[in-house]
């Protein structure tokens, strides 16, 4: 009982530790509105009109603001679907070998008939000891959630979650509009910020009408603080939301960048890239309109994603009568996992205008003017 209460109370103390970063920024974030809506806008904003203007400008960015912050805490990250979880039968098997090469030949049996295509950067079948699972491409082990999370991207302590295929539209929105936030107060905060320091009178009277409370110093102090709390943090979020643009754009993750992830033929930095528009359409998907909102529109399914690889894996089989393309993006061809029809929006991103493709153009052309083959798992979230 001893250990097992320790490990229960070491637990607790993580749990706590582990939104102290989530806690403060919150406390930031209601101290910025306490002080823009009451001390800049009510109290130091003689002009009705602009005071209007400034209040449900500011009103429209924060909502949208915090809206992305909560998805982006509180949307569990995906994991990998039973079918990649080995059965217990297998678990035994691969316990009781104790060569690897007979450990990976067990696994390559097993994640035969699954749509998975990286590697170990030796060329081994990913296999996760902890789960007991064949990690989907992209996936990877978080060591703080100690779950294998899909196509995670890393651990964000300021969210305290992982960011991965689930979230990462939220976590990009929580950045657009985390920056705006900062950036809208800066803008508008500005000549207030600059009529504090340019006010008549000498220092050592402002020191003592600050001694004495009086509102009026409050105000000011309240302004000058917000003005260099928004500036330095929209230096620190403009940095970080341009790198996480450029991952968009190149269909990367964090991880993928740091290390390109190997394929059969080696290691791909460019593997899972189809081009600017449907790398962006994966993560936010194809409906203009949910592109600003914090609502789930992500194509896919997690699990499997689309590549521009022209070789066909010699591992994964081929169904009956099929004539194998030169682009294993269309996993379902091989793959009946499951049989489920793709939603239409994800079959777009895999079957048109095959950009991402080195060669076979006409050949693609004319097959997808016969045939539209594409199968792959439904949206689990």
């Amino acid at each position: 009982m001893a250990p097992s209460g320790s490990r229960s109370i070491k637990r607790s103390c993580q749990t706590v530790l582990y939104w102290i970063p989530v806690i403060f920024i919150t406390l930031i974030v209601a101290w910025s509105y306490y002080a823009y809506v009451v001390q800049l806008c009510i109290e130091s904003i003689d002009n009705i009109g602009q005071k209007i203007v400034y209040l449900l400008a500011y009103h429209v960015v924060f909502i949208l603001f915090t809206w992305a912050y909560w998805q982006t805490i509180f949307t569990k990250p995906m994991n990998p679907l039973k079918e990649f979880h080995l059965s217990y039968s297998d678990k035994e098997l691969l316990e009781r070998e104790d060569r690897g090469e007979s450990q990976q030949e067990i696994l390559r049996r097993i994640a035969k008939d699954l749509p998975i295509y990286t590697r170990t950067m030796s060329g081994a079948i990913r296999f996760c000891d902890r789960c007991q699972l064949v990690k989907p491409d992209r996936c990877h082990h978080c060591s703080v959630c100690d779950k294998c999370i899909l196509k995670m991207d890393h651990h964000c302590p300021w969210v305290n979650n992982c960011v991965g295929f689930s979230n990462y539209k939220f976590f990009m929105l929580f950045l657009a509009y985390s920056l705006l936030y900062c950036i809208f107060i800066t803008a508008t905060d500005l000549q207030y910020f600059i009529k504090f320091w340019t006010a008549e009178g000498r220092t050592h009277d402002r020191l003592l009408e600050y001694l004495n409370g009086l509102p009026d110093t409050q105000a000011k102090f309240h302004i000058m603080f917000l003005f260099f709390a928004a500036s330095m943090f929209s230096v620190s979020l403009a940095s970080l939301f341009v790198y996480h643009c450029w991952l968009v754009c190149k269909n990367r993750s964090t991880l993928e960048a740091v290390r390109a992830p190997a394929f059969r033929h080696g290691a791909d930095k460019n593997g899972f890239s189809l081009g600017l528009s449907k790398n962006f359409r994966q993560v936010f998907g194809d409906e203009m309109r949910y592109w600003p909102f914090p609502v789930y529109s992500s194509l896919g399914d997690g699990c499997s994603f689309p590549t521009c690889l022209v070789n066909q894996d010699p591992e994964q089989p081929t169904s009956p009568g099929h004539n194998p393309t030169p682009n294993k993006t269309v996993v379902g061809e091989s793959h009946q996992f499951p049989a489920k029809p793709l939603r239409e929006s994800q079959s777009r991103l895999l079957n048109s205008a095959p950009s991402w493709t080195e060669n076979g153009g006409a050949e693609d052309k004319e097959r997808r003017g016969t045939s539209n083959p594409a199968m792959a798992i439904e949206n689990e979230t």
